[in-house]
């Protein structure tokens, strides 16, 4: 989460610095709309530039991932952007439309305007004058438009295939508002930094709402590949699901995940991935829980023989650190790195002590049989426990398996509400931020 902060306030000191350098907050001399006129350009450039970020990071880019810490944490980077350009769009809407009502109602009285002498500007500076009418009408409907649409993806009751769906028209409304800005972007901007930064964004975000609108999102990432197994365990509500993939895969790295189309109208969903991988074998397995609508109908929807198709590998929870002991906790379905992870040690050991904790509210014996053999072939100490029988898991229960505690990472997946209240438990008692390693699991 660290690095993700400091890319988040760095991206908005960023703009700040390079809008100052180019104009003020205290023009001479200051009236409320002398005020007004240089608020809306400073809103208009960090509410534009913050949603062409959002707008580039949907694309899945892969070289960002080890800058800040995989997809997971990037896609929560976007979603801090995208709440950013919703708030300061209100602002900006607020200052456009709520100073035109006040002189309305007769609180505020506009000031005249003195008319300009001389020819009227030619070339692209005489362009965008011509625009500014219909760019303040297109702006103001496409404002409205983006904001239905953020206020709908952070509704988490809002169906996920609906939330795909419509999460995809904020690309239209994107290309409206970079006209908007482009042409109502004070002119001398464009011959300052802020105005190339400005310009490099708008065109980013432009070429990125593109591909979002034409299904190219991860296109050069996605290999095909057929189910040949699926084994459902009824006690957990888990499905397990086999495919063997194409030639393409580019391999990947227990505790990464992919996303996997399964049906062509619905969008590609994630999952960890629980298989080490074997190029000789081609076979990749994913392991899912019935958690949601779309979630709860893969049982009777996925068939054996089915083609999917699965882009990736995305994520860096990928057990790499300098620690001579790891204390793994994976919660409920929240094992599935872990799964994968053993598989990979049992064909590839190293020394390095492991203990992996794995509280669960439900029991299987075929399931809770797999894993424990996984763990003993890859030379890991398994704790289970069952929550009904066993009580829940907390830093003490582990701190007091794990005398060692103060050498070892830990590396958690499952509830984000678990997980925060294990991080915070265990910084109270000394460990590093930065020995503790948690994989953000949720895509909006």
């Amino acid at each position: 989460m660290k690095r993700i902060k400091i890319a988040f306030w760095a991206v908005l000191l960023l703009l700040t610095a390079l809008w100052l350098a180019a104009d003020t907050l205290a023009p001479e001399p200051f009236s409320y709309f002398s005020f007004r006129t240089v608020f809306m350009q400073y809103s208009g450039v960090i509410g534009i530039g913050v949603m062409s970020l959002a707008m580039l990071l949907a694309l899945r880019p892969k070289w960002p991932e080890r800058y800040l810490d995989g997809l997971d944490k990037m896609y929560r980077l976007h979603k801090w952007l995208g709440i950013t350009a919703l708030a300061v769009a209100i602002i900006h809407w607020w200052w456009a439309q709520g100073t035109k009502w006040m002189v309305g109602w007769g609180w505020l009285t506009r000031p005249v305007r003195r008319r300009a002498g001389g020819e009227p500007p030619g070339g692209f500076e005489g362009w965008l004058l011509g625009q500014r009418e219909l760019a303040e009408s297109v702006g103001e409907w496409a404002f409205y438009a983006a904001v239905a649409l953020i206020v709908l993806a952070l509704v988490k009751r809002f169906p996920y295939h609906w939330f795909v769906k419509t999460h995809k028209l904020l690309a239209l409304a994107y290309l409206a508002l970079a006209y908007h800005s482009a042409v109502l972007a004070k002119a001398e901007y464009w011959t300052q930094p802020v105005g190339w930064l400005l310009a490099a964004l708008l065109l980013g975000g432009s070429v990125a709402a593109v591909l979002t609108l034409t299904g190219r999102i991860g296109a050069g990432r996605k290999t095909r590949g057929t189910i040949d197994e699926l084994t459902y365990f009824p006690a957990l509500r888990v499905l397990e699901t086999s495919v063997v993939l194409e030639e393409g895969w580019r391999g990947h790295a227990a505790g990464q995940f992919a996303f996997v189309t399964s049906d062509r109208n619905e969008s590609a969903h994630p999952y960890t991935i629980a298989s080490a991988w074997n190029p000789d074998d081609r076979r990749i397995v994913f392991i899912t829980k019935a958690l949601g609508d779309h979630t709860g109908r893969l049982r009777e929807r996925l068939k054996v023989g089915m083609a999917v198709t699965v882009e990736g590998p995305y994520g860096c929870f990928d057990f790499n650190d300098a620690q001579p002991r790891q204390i793994w906790v994976g919660a409920g379905i929240g094992i599935t790195p872990f799964v994968a992870r053993l598989k990979h040690l049992a064909a590839a050991p190293e020394a390095r002590e492991i203990d992996l904790f794995h509280p669960t509210g439900e029991f299987d014996e075929e399931a809770i049989g797999r894993l424990t053999a996984d763990a003993r072939a890859a030379g890991v100490r398994l704790h289970l426990l069952v929550s009904p029988q066993d009580g829940r898991l907390n830093g003490e229960r582990i701190r007091a398996a794990v005398p060692e505690w103060q050498s070892a990472s830990i590396w958690f997946c499952g509830p984000p509400g678990f997980g925060q209240a294990l991080r915070e438990d265990f910084l109270a008692h000394g460990l590093s931020p930065a020995r503790f390693h948690q994989e953000l699991f949720q895509m909006r």
